[in-house]
């Protein structure tokens, strides 16, 4: 598994449109002051996705010790792997390539190839994505 990006860039993705289906592994935020700075990770052995007629539900198993049982998918904030955001991209997906300290990720959008930098290459990746979404609006 690859790193994830950024807070900051995770809700702009977010506010664009971009969906999240919970799955094992994926890492998300919640929208509450005293969790503001905790990351969670989706596990079948302690933090599950159970699918409702009204919307999913992240339910904590075995935690006992906190007072949160559970939270709407729409108070949680996905943190996309790298991976997930190469994947989200398709087929505009051209390269991924180190230069000088940053990562350029290439994506092919409306005919033209453009070109996203970041020096985490999962923010590279995630700009690319909103670009994408915006452009898919």
């Amino acid at each position: 598994m690859g790193s994830v990006i950024s807070t900051e860039l995770a809700a702009k993705l977010h506010d664009a449109g971009l969906v999240w289906n919970p799955a094992d592994g994926d890492q998300f935020r919640i929208a509450a002051p005293d969790l503001a700075s905790d990351v969670f990770t989706v596990s079948t052995m302690t933090i599950e996705a159970h699918e409702f007629p009204t919307g999913t539900i992240l339910g904590f198993n075995g935690t006992t010790e906190w007072a949160l049982d559970s939270v709407a998918i729409e108070d949680a904030l996905w943190l996309p792997r790298e991976d997930q955001l190469r994947a989200l991209l398709r087929s505009s997906f051209r390269a991924l390539r180190r230069t000088n300290g940053a990562y350029e990720v290439e994506v092919e959008l409306l005919g033209r190839s453009r070109v996203f930098a970041d020096p985490e290459p999962a923010d590279a990746y995630g700009r690319a994505l909103l670009a994408l979404i915006e452009l898919s609006r």
